[in-house]
C-alpha cells in the first residue's frame, strides 16, 4: 500500500500537475495540503476521473486539506483539530481508509517569528499533540502527515545557519516536534534513511531546486501499531522540476499487507 502527502501550493492552478502525479504514481492514498480553494471549488470531478474518491476541507485563498483513496471508501472523522473552537483554519482532516486512521495536517508557518503568528503556531502545535496522544493511545494504525513546516534537524535544512532564527528552525519549533515523538511515534524517512540528506522543499527563488537548496518539512509519523508494516519512503522528487509546479514534492511511504 503507497500513501503520499503532496503540499499542492494550489490545487486548481496546479491541477495538471497533481493529475500527472496521480496518473504516474497512483498512490492508493494521497494527502493534500494547501488547497487554497473554498469547498464549492474543489476540482471533485477530476479528482473522480481519475480514479479517487476524497474528502476535502476548503478555504477561501489560504489552507486546505484533503484526503485522496484510490477505489478505497474513506471514513470521515473529523476535520477541525480539537482545542481551539474559534480557530477557523482549515489545517487538518481525519479519516479512517482500509483500516488505517489518518491524519492530514497543514502546520502553521509562524513567521515573523517572534509575533502572533509564531504564538499560533505553537499553540496549533500543543493541540496536534494532545490529539496525538489520544491517537497513540488507542492503539489503531496511525499516520499523521502532511506538511509540519518543520525541520527537526540540522541535517533537515541546507545551511542551517541562515534559518536560526526562522519559525520552522527556532528552538521552540524544535522542541514541540521532539514533544511529539516522544509519544512514540516513528519519523518514516528517518527510520530507513538515517543519515541521507532528504529534502522535500525548494523555494522558487534563487535556482533552489536546481542547487538542491532544500528543507525537509514534509513529514510521515507512523504509530508503533503501523510502523513495522514501513518497507519503503521517499520523495518524487522531479516533480518539483515540472513545469508550474509546487514549491513541494510529493512525499510517499509503501507498508507492507498486515
Amino acid at each position: 500500500m503507497r500513501i503520499a502527502t503532496y503540499n499542492v501550493n494550489g490545487v486548481n492552478g496546479r491541477l495538471p500537475v497533481l493529475l500527472r502525479w496521480l496518473d504516474e504514481t497512483k498512490p492508493d492514498v494521497a494527502c493534500l495540503q494547501e488547497l487554497k480553494a473554498p469547498n464549492e471549488k474543489f476540482p471533485l470531478q477530476a479528482i473522480k476521473d481519475a480514479g479517487y474518491n476524497v474528502i476535502w476541507h476548503g478555504q477561501k485563498s489560504w489552507n486546505g486539506v484533503a484526503i485522496l483513496a484510490r477505489g478505497m471508501e474513506i471514513q470521515e472523522i473529523g476535520r477541525v483539530l480539537p482545542g481551539d473552537p474559534e480557530d477557523l483554519h482549515s489545517r487538518y482532516i481525519e479519516a479512517l481508509v482500509d483500516g488505517i486512521h489518518i491524519g492530514c495536517l497543514y502546520l502553521p508557518n509562524g513567521n515573523p517569528a517572534p509575533g502572533p503568528k509564531f504564538d499560533y503556531k505553537l499553540q496549533w502545535f500543543e493541540r496536534l499533540t494532545i490529539h496525538a496522544k489520544a491517537l497513540i493511545k488507542s492503539g489503531t494504525p496511525t499516520i499523521l502527515t502532511g506538511d509540519y513546516n518543520v525541520m527537526p534537524t540540522e541535517q533537515d535544512v541546507y545551511k542551517p545557519e541562515r534559518w536560526v532564527n526562522d519559525a520552522l528552525f527556532r528552538p521552540e519549533t524544535r522542541a514541540a516536534f521532539q514533544k511529539l515523538m516522544a509519544q512514540g511515534w516513528t519519523d518514516a524517512i528517518r527510520k530507513l534513511y538515517p543519515d541521507k540528506t532528504i529534502y522535500t522543499f525548494w523555494d522558487y527563488f534563487r535556482n533552489a531546486y536546481e542547487r538542491d537548496a532544500g528543507l525537509r518539512i514534509d513529514h510521515f509519523l507512523l504509530s508503533p501499531s503501523i510502523e513495522k508494516r514501513l518497507k519503503a519512503a521517499g520523495v518524487d522528487r522531479n516533480v518539483r522540476g515540472w513545469e508550474k509546479s509546487s514549491d513541494h514534492g510529493p512525499v510517499w511511504i509503501e507498508l507492507a499487507d498486515e
